[in-house]
């Protein structure tokens, strides 16, 4: 039987239910970190990070390739891989990080804007899976599993107590929080209701299936055309002006192109393209009839498949589990 240490194709748990701050003893709260999701492999022979489509993301963080040095035991660990700018987690620039290539540029941002590895929750330990153990358990076991550094952070959490973590959060214009059942289990490769987002910042991610040119310009971009599934249907969620970088504008614009929307929405000059790349989008919020108000281009992102983008949920499979 495959050991878990040695299959790279899990995926995490994720989150399966948003909601409103609230307290209850049966539930520890941490803060929602705004960054990339992935699983940290740490053994004697290295460190292997995979992200959510079980890309391996060594290349795109350099300055983290030696954490195995902090682990007293060979471990899977759950966690964020997060760039700070003026304190605060910066969804664009570890997005800007999983699209580049060129190991100088990579190198060079990892100098000026280095990475860390937040650690919440831990799925084998010291030859074990402890995916079956209770997460305040699998808390505990984290927290002796490595060392800590600045590269290599452990998630506080706080019990009972979630709209004092919520106000903070508030406070210090922070995404949000999450919410977990301190008994569940650790379900791979599925969404889960023990695990509530509470958001204070709205954002959502997207299908980008379209984009639309200013007259005689070659690179006046003046929006994004957005796009969500509903029951296996790409619909129509509105747009969002560009605030991007060259490379992504090129991954748009050379990304393969066809000749009418994928979601029956049409707009004149607009050029429509594959519907599967990505994007994540902060907004205000919703309006009556489904728009965004206020939509702000955070990334692009390619630790996400398109036909994850559904309505009303900006995470992981369909399947979700009581």
């Amino acid at each position: 039987m495959l050991d878990l240490f040695d299959n790279k194709a899990i995926g995490p748990m994720l989150i399966g239910a948003d909601g409103e701050p609230f307290d209850d003893p049966g539930f520890l709260y941490e803060l929602k970190l705004d960054g990339e999701r992935c699983l940290a492999y740490l053994s004697a022979d290295g460190t292997e990070f995979r992200n959510k489509r079980h890309k391996l993301m060594n290349p795109h963080i350099p300055e983290l390739c030696d954490i195995h040095k902090q682990s007293k035991k060979k471990c899977i660990l759950d966690g964020e891989l997060v760039v700070m700018v003026n304190g605060v987690p910066n969804f664009a620039e570890i997005q800007r990080r999983s699209l580049t290539r060129h190991p100088f540029k990579l190198n060079l941002a990892a100098k000026k804007l280095p990475a860390v590895y937040t650690a919440f929750d831990i799925l084998y330990y010291d030859g074990v899976d402890v995916t079956l153990k209770p997460l305040i358990e699998r808390k505990k076991i984290l927290a002796k599993a490595f060392k800590e550094s600045d590269r290599l952070a452990l998630s506080r959490y706080i019990e009972e107590h979630g709209n004092a973590l919520y106000a903070l959060a508030e406070k210090q214009n922070l995404e949000g929080i999450v919410a977990k059942n301190k008994n569940s289990i650790y379900k791979m490769n599925s969404r889960t209701k023990d695990w509530i987002k509470i958001k204070y910042l709205k954002d959502e991610d997207f299908v980008v299936y379209g984009y639309i040119i200013k007259e005689k310009e070659t690179r006046g971009v003046i929006s994004l055309l957005l796009g969500a599934y509903q029951d296996g249907t790409l619909i129509h969620q509105g747009h969002v002006t560009l605030g991007m970088s060259r490379r992504e504008f090129d991954i748009i614009a050379n990304h393969k192109k066809r000749p009418l929307s994928p979601t029956g929405y049409h707009e004149e000059g607009a050029v429509y393209i594959e519907p599967t790349l990505v994007c994540s989008v902060k907004y205000m919020e919703r309006t009556a009839n489904g728009g965004l108000r206020q939509p702000v281009f955070k990334s692009l992102r390619d630790d996400k498949d398109a036909k994850e983008c559904l309505l009303g949920l900006s995470e992981g499979p369909t399947t979700i589990i009581q």
